[in-house]
């Protein structure tokens, strides 16, 4: 029992253990109040020794200084500052206003830690011992730090409002009951989000999350095998960028944000189970580079409706689930060939992109068969899509094969006549994008049916009222369609020949109005 009775101003009450009234002078000089042993068996929170009276408090008594607590001596700022302490009980903070600044170290929590809808300054934990951290709708005017430490049962962070920022590096985190890992739905980070290195076993949500700069996943690994999805965070809004990417096994305190030297060890981003980003808004960029996904059939990588001047799609290619960009609208696509997934796992219609940056090697026909491969029933969009970014960017000729590839695709969903017609004008002017196959075809004709007529016997209709006989311009008069060279009609061809003739005409008016019809096409950008 504690009795704060006939005590003077900022003496401890009645009923403190030894512990706890070194905790509370400590609280009143500002310093730190360490209890670790220098043993680092002995000291490790999250080990399995056992730690005793010598060095445990009741989380009461830390409510009593943090909510209530005397002041400061002379000179001093009141402060809680502990290090490798066991707290007992429930620390219930529920609704308070909490004033000191707060920083515990390697410390141990028995029973979860309860901060619905408290006010702190800054609250730190380091590297502590946590059941279940309960702080939804929390308001911190500086910073919450919680890098290092182990959540047995997840943390909730709904609606909560983080002045500057959030701090989840190296941090471990098991789901509660319903698999939840972290909820941060409707969270708000004044700063910067960083949770590199860090274990989720569980789904992390972030619905409808802001993040006033970046958010870094990096080097992080998300678990969520049995769920839908490991990160579940639509209409997330990053004013920066969001990374999932690599990142140094060393301190990451001192390497985010920096792109990792050569020979450095470093862990990629992995996450096992789906993810969905849809609707988010990312200012800078949503990185992928090097990022690993371990997806399941029937999970997806979801961008739906994503809006960000960039998009670095440089992971691992999935091998198994989907991966959607239907909607998403970006100005700068940076991938690789390798990154994509392959027919009947890729979705993107209506994905809008102004800028193609690939990374190595990236043909245009591994490009016609990224975009085969998103479009399993046919769709121009696609096709067209990449061929205004090719003829924006100066690349005019690879945009007339996309265009090719686009009415070839097309040709395949046609019924039998219109299939053949199709045939016929691939393979005169392949559609009118490579007009010069038509003077090839022309040329070829003229010259085999004149070598031919030069053979053949050419009575005259009328004698005497006939110009001279001229094979090579009777078969030009005969292949090019309402065009008279004096030859046709003045001579009387028959059997074979009359036959020849017939076809050379027919040649000429398929050749003419597949010619046509890929002119048509071609000042259409069709």
């Amino acid at each position: 029992m504690i009795d704060g009775t006939g005590i003077g101003i900022g003496d401890p009450p009645d009923g403190l253990t030894a512990t706890e009234i070194g905790m509370w002078q400590a609280f009143r000089n500002g310093s730190v109040y360490d209890l670790r042993r220098g043993d680092p068996a002995a000291d490790d929170p999250h080990g399995g020794l056992p730690w005793g009276p010598e060095r445990t408090v009741r989380a009461r008594v830390m409510c009593m200084l943090l909510l209530d607590g005397p002041p400061p001596l002379s000179g001093r700022v009141a402060s809680l500052k502990l290090t490798g302490l066991r707290i007992t009980d429930v620390l219930d903070l529920a609704g308070g206003q909490i004033v000191p600044y707060v920083e515990l170290k390697w410390c141990r929590f028995d029973h979860e830690v309860l901060l619905p809808e408290a006010r702190f300054t800054t609250l730190r934990l380091v590297d502590c011992s946590v059941p279940r951290l309960e702080a939804a709708r929390v308001h911190t005017e500086g910073d919450l730090h919680l890098p290092r430490c182990r959540f047995r049962h997840g943390i909730r962070l709904t609606d909560a409002h983080i002045t500057t920022d959030l701090l989840l590096n190296q941090a471990v985190v098991h789901g509660d009951r319903r698999g939840k890992a972290l909820m941060g739905d409707g969270m708000s980070v004044g700063q910067d989000l960083q949770a590199e290195l860090m274990e989720a076993h569980g789904e992390l949500s972030l619905r409808g999350a802001k993040v006033g700069v970046s958010l870094s996943l990096r080097g992080s690994r998300l678990s969520h095998p049995y769920g839908r999805q490991a990160l579940n965070a639509p209409q997330l809004t990053v004013e920066r960028s969001l990374y999932l990417t690599p990142a140094s096994v060393g301190d990451p305190l001192f390497t985010s944000g920096t792109t990792p030297a050569r020979g450095t060890l470093v862990q990629r981003f992995e996450c096992q189970g789906g993810i969905r980003l849809d609707d988010g808004r990312f200012g800078d960029a949503l990185d992928l580079t090097h990022a690993r996904f371990t997806l399941k059939d029937d999970q997806e990588l979801s961008l739906r409706r994503v809006q960000t001047p960039e998009l670095r799609f440089l992971g691992e290619r999935p091998p198994h689930g989907r991966v959607v960009l239907s909607g998403a609208r970006v100005v700068n696509l940076v991938d690789k060939s390798t990154s994509w997934p392959g027919p009947g796992s890729l979705q993107m219609g209506g994905f809008s992109y102004e800028n193609l940056v690939p990374v190595g090697s990236f043909p245009l026909t591994r490009r016609l068969e990224w975009i085969a491969a998103a479009t399993p029933e046919y769709s121009p969009e696609p096709y067209e899509r990449l061929a205004a970014v090719l003829r924006d960017s100066g690349e005019d000729a690879d945009a007339r094969e996309v265009l090719l590839a686009k009415q070839r695709r097309r040709r395949e969903t046609l019924p039998p006549a219109a299939k053949l017609w199709g045939y016929a004008q691939d393979w005169t002017v392949a559609y009118g994008y490579r007009p010069g196959r038509a003077a090839v075809w022309m040329a070829v004709l003229w010259a085999v049916s004149a070598i031919a007529f030069s053979h053949a016997d050419h009575p005259p209709v009328r004698p005497g009222e006939h110009p001279e006989w001229n094979a090579p311009l009777f078969a030009l008069d005969l292949l090019v369609p309402v065009m008279n060279l004096g030859q046709d009609g003045y001579w009387r061809l028959t059997g074979t020949w009359q036959w020849a003739a017939t076809a050379v005409i027919i040649l000429g008016w398929i050749l003419a109005t597949a010619v046509a019809a890929g002119a048509t096409r071609l000042l259409s950008r069709g």
